[in-house]
């Protein structure tokens, strides 16, 4: 089916508006916010230096894109070294839905927090609204294990980031726009860690 001339037009345009919204979340992180990336990247070189792991974890896209950094310092971002020490609690779904069912979806990272973490390890928890409950309960206790925390959020920051040591906020209140900041800054995360170790 040929779609009509003016409506490929029109989705031309949303398509320049959706690039023109991101560039101008990376012009702010670019202007005010490389230096809380780099002291989140110093905090997971100063983890792995002390033989601790790092833990990610949030919901949806932010559950994919702890995945998806996990596997980077597993595996490798861009350069050939020995892995790195990371885990995402959002692939086993055994454990997931046993937790969700046992105890409530509240607690599914709190719980594997307490069975997982040692108190040289990292904690990041990413959500977009920072207000996830289950994101916060998963931090108050790594807290309280004394493991040092990192929250990547978006719009005013929520909750996480009145409880995290260190914390980067995307001004923006579209989710789309926020991960998309979120990934960047994760990958550029990466890539200092492996620069360094």
């Amino acid at each position: 089916m040929k779609l009509p001339r003016y409506f490929l037009d029109k989705m031309k345009e949303k398509i320049h508006k959706i690039i023109r919204a991101s560039i101008k979340i990376n012009e702010e992180l670019l202007k005010n916010q490389t230096e809380i990336i780099l002291k989140i990247a110093q905090a997971c070189i100063n983890c792995i230096k002390n033989n601790g792991k790092i833990i990610l974890f949030g919901n949806g896209g932010s559950a994919a894109d702890s995945q998806h950094v996990a596997a980077e310092f597993v595996g490798r971002f861009k350069k050939e070294r020995k892995g790195i020490p990371a885990i995402a609690l959002t692939t086993n779904s055994s454990i997931l839905t046993a937790i969700g069912n046992d105890y409530g979806f509240k607690f599914i990272f709190s719980r594997q927090i307490e069975s997982l973490a040692k108190n040289n390890d990292l904690a990041i928890a990413i959500s977009t609204s920072g207000n996830s409950e289950n994101v916060i309960l998963g931090v108050k206790l790594a807290k309280k294990m004394k493991l040092k925390t990192v929250s990547l959020t978006g719009g005013n920051g929520g909750g996480l980031t009145k409880i995290t040591d260190i914390s980067l906020v995307i001004l923006s209140n579209n989710t789309a726009r926020i991960q998309e900041a979120h990934i960047l800054c994760l990958h550029a995360i990466c890539e200092i860690v492996e620069e360094v170790l």
